[in-house]
């Protein structure tokens, strides 16, 4: 299972709303996101993208994260730390490795925390989709200028230039709107069945959902996720640089080959 179709199964989970009659079923949701992102690492393993070394590292990352998150569990408005791991290691790593280091931190944090409900599914999969952006966004950076020119200080390439952070910083942007829209979805579905012009309703027209579910974001989430997004920029910013910097002598001294996001 590549990393295109666990997305394609974790669109549907987040789309279903829009189409049917009720959220997918929270038993069934939850076994098919675990299910999921455990084929996509038995995948990965078995194409020899995960050898022990970079299984080791997957486990260390994904326990740090759970341990960041178990220091904060509720945030600081919509900031968690957990996002700054996710996305550092997604630039890194690649788009595969993003989405597992995002998936599996959040899982076991999960477990750790006493978080497990039936909003995992949705935040498992918008965690992993987190460090697959930023995996995009590397792979990009790389194409358009080779590793060796990565800091004039460090010609072996694994020095984050300013362009490395600054595109970093976008993506933290992003994905922090991003995951606060997509995670919206089931509570708004949960809690706000019928609540005036904003609210999910079954049987609509295609697109009313959509308009719907605009204002309600626009309404109810834009001041919240912003806390997350402009905070996961400043994490950006002042820890960035050593962060990747660790993570890209560690991608050297394992051999770590990037598989471009087109082959995904």
């Amino acid at each position: 299972m590549t990393l295109l179709v666990a997305s394609v199964v974790g669109a549907a989970l987040f789309f279903w709303p829009f189409f049917a009659a009720d959220l997918p079923p929270d038993t069934a949701a939850l076994a098919v996101t675990v299910g999921t992102v455990a084929i996509l690492g038995l995948m990965e393993v078995g194409a020899r993208r995960l050898d022990s070394g970079r299984l080791a590292l997957l486990a260390a990352l994904a326990a740090v994260d759970a341990a960041l998150r178990l220091a904060l569990v509720n945030g600081i408005g919509g900031f968690s730390p957990i996002f700054f791991l996710v996305l550092a290691a997604g630039y890194e790593l690649g788009a595969s490795y993003g989405f597992l280091v995002g998936a599996y931190s959040l899982l076991v944090s999960a477990v750790v925390t006493g978080g497990v409900g039936p909003w995992l599914p949705y935040e498992t999969f918008a965690v992993g989709w987190v460090g697959a952006a930023a995996g995009v966004a590397g792979s990009v950076v790389r194409r358009a200028r080779p590793d060796a020119a990565r800091g004039p200080a460090n010609p072996r390439g694994w020095w984050p230039s300013r362009l490395d952070v600054a595109v970093l910083v976008a993506m933290a942007v992003f994905t922090g709107f991003a995951y606060g829209a997509l995670t919206d979805i089931w509570g708004w579905v949960a809690f706000y069945r019928g609540a005036g012009d904003i609210g999910w309703l079954p049987g609509l027209s295609p697109l009313e959902p959509l308009e719907r579910f605009g204002r309600y974001y626009a309404l109810t989430s834009i001041a919240w996720d912003s806390f997350r997004a402009f905070g996961d920029a400043v994490a950006i910013l002042v820890l960035g640089t050593p962060v990747l910097a660790a993570l890209g002598r560690m991608r050297a001294r394992l051999g770590y080959q990037i598989v471009e996001a087109g082959s995904v």
